[in-house]
């Protein structure tokens, strides 16, 4: 079971929604460019259902099969970030200050192909809810469409979904039950204390020099901490303090990103910052004010779904082109909330040699469009077998 023939037909119309999304790129939940397009695309396509609006600006579309069968879900995002694109590329973003970094345009592009592909053949039993998720960027919404009753409302009974990958070939997949990607959590700490002249510091109560403190201090969550065969990272990317070289500050703050494949880690990396933070603060004289805010989960594949991606994967490319247990990224993803909510599975799809995602010099590899879309329409074609 190679790519699926018809995919390979439709690859240059794929391409020119892709290239179409690319130009104009729209961020978070303000997609409704995006999302009107999509909606407009599925209706002619024939799609039985198409709903808009789910999740302030995501788009679901059912496609019925034969009689019978149960009922897959099929996710791609549809935001893009906040970067100036470098690409040079005659599709390039016309935004200023917005692209498709991350490639997004192609998922959205090759699942609405594997939709046009399924409305002609319904060879299948049950139904397809292909779904275009807004907000996935740090937005959450994965987790607004499954609080606005997409599971239940489209009776989802697993759901998949796929990402690019640079560095992978084209035509490559890479998978791994468990933990794919990790959580991301952000951290706050504002140390409070008494500034004053700064050639008197014995007069003043200094944060920056808690701030300081701090900072090596929180290394050893992970080098002092953590299991050296676990995966956690602790880092401070931000840090604030004063406006002028001879006045010490009242206050003093960072900010950082804690990722973590499992819940336990999480928990101690949090309770750790408050308790070195609370340290620091007290060995100065200060106060400490820590908000530590829990945002994507991590990311984890249904062992039984995985196996299903895997075959299916394996189908289109070949065995020995699936990497069946491929390392953890730690990453974030908001497809973690729809794997909270119904068993299914994460995939990677290789993207060649291409530059790295969230860069500016980033563009999705349309070769790789009929590997993507055949995978979706296998996917269904495989879970629901026509009788």
């Amino acid at each position: 079971m190679p790519i699926i023939n018809r995919m390979a037909e439709l690859q240059d119309d794929i391409a020119a929604w892709r290239r179409d999304f690319h130009s104009d790129p729209e961020l978070l939940y303000d997609v409704t460019r995006t999302a009107g397009k999509i909606a407009a695309r599925l209706r002619e396509m024939g799609c039985d259902e198409v709903v808009e609006g789910l999740g302030r600006t995501g788009v679901v579309g059912v496609i019925r099969g034969r009689d019978g069968g149960g009922v897959i879900g099929l996710r791609a995002d549809m935001d893009a970030l906040p970067i100036e694109e470098e690409t040079g590329k005659q599709w390039a973003s016309k935004n200023p200050g917005l692209m498709h970094a991350c490639g997004h345009d192609g998922h959205t592009a090759m699942l609405l192909g594997a939709a046009r592909y399924l409305a002609e053949t319904r060879n299948f039993a049950g139904k397809a809810v292909v779904i275009f998720q807004p907000a996935e960027e740090g937005g959450a919404g994965g987790k607004a469409m499954v609080e606005d009753g997409l599971m239940d409302r489209f009776a989802i009974q697993e759901v998949y979904g796929l990402h690019n990958m640079p560095g992978l070939p084209v035509g490559q997949f890479a998978i791994r039950p468990g933990p794919i990607m990790a959580s991301t959590d952000e951290f706050e700490i504002t140390f409070r204390g008494h500034g004053g002249h700064a050639a008197m510091p014995h007069l003043c109560l200094d944060p920056v020099v808690a701030v300081a403190q701090c900072v090596n201090a929180l290394q050893t969550i992970v080098s002092r901490g953590t299991d050296p065969l676990a995966s956690l990272v602790v880092s401070v990317t931000q840090l604030r303090a004063g406006h002028a070289h001879n006045v010490i500050p009242d206050t003093a703050w960072l900010n950082g990103t804690v990722r973590s494949l499992t819940t336990e880690r999480r928990d101690f990396a949090e309770r750790r910052i408050r308790e070195i933070a609370n340290g620091v603060a007290a060995t100065n004289g200060l106060s400490a004010e820590i908000l530590y805010d829990r945002n994507y989960p991590v990311t984890v594949n249904h062992r039984e779904q995985t196996e299903k991606a895997i075959a299916i994967a394996s189908a289109i490319a070949g065995e020995d082109l699936v990497n069946a247990e491929v390392s953890p990224l730690m990453g974030g993803e908001d497809f973690s909330y729809m794997l909270e909510a119904r068993p299914g599975a994460f995939i990677f799809l290789g993207n060649g040699d291409t530059s790295g995602l969230h860069t500016a010099q980033y563009d999705f590899n349309d070769t790789a469009i009929p590997y993507g879309s055949s995978y979706w329409a296998k996917l269904v074609e495989t879970l629901l077998p026509a009788a």
